[in-house]
């Protein structure tokens, strides 16, 4: 597929370790699953960071670029690599094929790209927009487009992705690549083929790239529905576009600010905790515990959800770990709070060098201190206040003030003893009611969802066209 082939060697050899930060780089393991176009900005944030020599990154770069139609954009990148103004032959030439090609496909498809410029038609706007679809298959017909045209029109936004085009940001600019793949999804006869599910990739791309959150959202929970519906002759391959739309959705659920998209780190572990996606990512990407674990430590609400990523990083101990991954094994299943604290300095190097959570960096390094002394304060039953002033590098009165609100947050039943600086545990065990209650709180809602599926299944299998009576509906 154009847009899901796998990254160059130089994307994945990217020279040798420049500081800590390299050592946690995941770029090697999560460029296979990326559009070539998407690793740019990936490449781009570790040449900031200076993770990696720049004659190394700028080689990666060349190299990538050999496999698009970026053609300026590799000029500049071997401009910078071999510090000179010329140009080779194979590059301008390229080029001119790249421009013919544009002219080619253009003009085989204006009758249709005639309809779609006009005005009164407007624009396909966000999601299946049924009443454009409607007008512009009535115009189709009218005008007696056949279906050639049609996939031309695929072929021509491919091109057009392919030189970087990706979309419109401005209402009133002509179509690009995204809006154009999107004409040919509402035009296309068939959804679940195979160019439309490409098409549908290449549209969600072009979006990320624009930074156009709320349609990429919308996107990828399509890109989902389609996966998990569509009927696949090799389970492998499901399998594969499973790991790519897990590993795309990083891009959606973690790059958009807080402020502008508020649902993103529940929705991404629903994704990631999914049992389907789950068992992808312990078969195919165990690394992807990386962004789980974040999103749940930086999700106070999600608490829920712990006792289950720790069951499955402990599982994946030996296929995968990290600091970030370390760290919640330290503390909740050793205990060790002193080697937590370790972990806890490492996470902070990791997070600034990676490019999807480096704006989460102090977000978690607060819930991750909240978290340790959330989880001291339930196993200690009496505390020392100087000794947790000196590991927060605070003074004696804000310490305490600070441990007040923390007992506060967490609903701990605890006193503060100020003569002897000691905050005191109470012992609180829920009863026997209170446990059953929400052992079966969902019980009653699950059985009768399973009682649905079987009814549905049996309903199927006892399915006879033969039996029929004629007239009936």
């Amino acid at each position: 597929r154009h847009l899901l082939s796998r990254p160059p060697g130089g994307a994945r050899g990217l020279g040798r370790m420049a500081d800590e930060q390299s050592q946690y780089d995941l770029l090697a393991k999560i460029s296979p699953y990326f559009d070539k176009h998407l690793l740019f900005p990936l490449l781009e944030h570790i040449q900031k960071q200076e993770i990696y020599k720049e004659e190394d990154i700028l080689k990666a770069q060349v190299t990538l670029l050999t496999k698009t139609n970026l053609i300026d954009f590799e000029v500049d990148k071997y401009k910078l690599l071999h510090k000179t103004e010329d140009v080779p032959a194979e590059m301008k030439e390229k080029r001119s094929k790249v421009v013919a090609s544009i002219k080619e496909l253009k003009s085989q498809c204006k009758p249709l790209i005639a309809l779609l410029d006009d005005p009164a038609l407007g624009r396909p706007g966000r999601g299946d927009n049924k009443q454009y679809k409607d007008t512009l298959q009535m115009l189709v017909d009218k005008n007696g487009i056949p279906p050639e045209t049609i996939e031309l029109l695929y072929k021509y936004a491919k091109l057009l992705f392919e030189c970087g085009n990706y979309g419109s940001l401005e209402a009133g600019a002509p179509m690009g690549s995204a809006e154009l793949l999107q004409v040919y999804r509402l035009l296309c006869k068939d959804p679940m083929s195979d160019n439309a599910l490409s098409a549908l990739w290449g549209k969600l791309a072009g979006e990320i790239l624009l930074e156009k959150w709320e349609e990429a959202v919308d996107d990828l929970k399509k890109l989902r529905e389609i996966i998990d519906t569509r009927p696949f002759v090799n389970p492998l391959h499901q399998l594969e576009q499973r790991t790519w739309l897990i590993h795309w959705s990083l891009f959606v659920y973690f790059k958009p600010e807080l402020a502008q998209y508020p649902n993103g780190r529940s929705e991404v572990i629903d994704l990631f905790f999914s049992e389907r996606y789950l068992q992808t990512i312990q078969t195919n990407c165990p690394h992807i515990l990386r962004y789980l674990t974040t999103a749940v430590i930086t999700n106070p609400r999600r608490r829920n959800v712990l006792k289950d990523l720790v069951r499955i990083i402990q599982q994946e101990h030996s296929t995968y770990r990290d600091p970030i991954t370390e760290f919640v094994e330290c503390l909740l299943v050793n205990f060790d709070f002193d080697s937590a604290q370790e972990k806890l300095k490492q996470c902070e190097n990791l997070l600034g060098g990676d490019y999807f959570l480096n704006t989460l960096r102090e977000e978690f390094i607060s819930n991750a201190r909240l978290f340790i002394f959330e989880t001291y304060c339930r196993i200690h039953q009496c505390i020392d206040i100087t000794m947790l002033a000196d590991k927060l590098s605070m003074g004696q009165a804000e310490a305490e003030l600070w441990i007040v609100n923390l007992v506060r947050n967490a609903r701990l039943d605890a006193k503060i003893d100020s003569e002897k600086h000691h905050v005191i545990m109470g012992s609180t065990k829920p009863s026997v009611y209170q446990q059953v209650i929400n052992k079966t709180k969902s019980l009653c809602f699950r059985s009768y969802v399973l009682a649905g599926n079987f009814q549905k299944h049996r309903a199927k299998s006892n399915y006879d066209p033969s039996m029929e009576v004629p007239g009936e509906q």
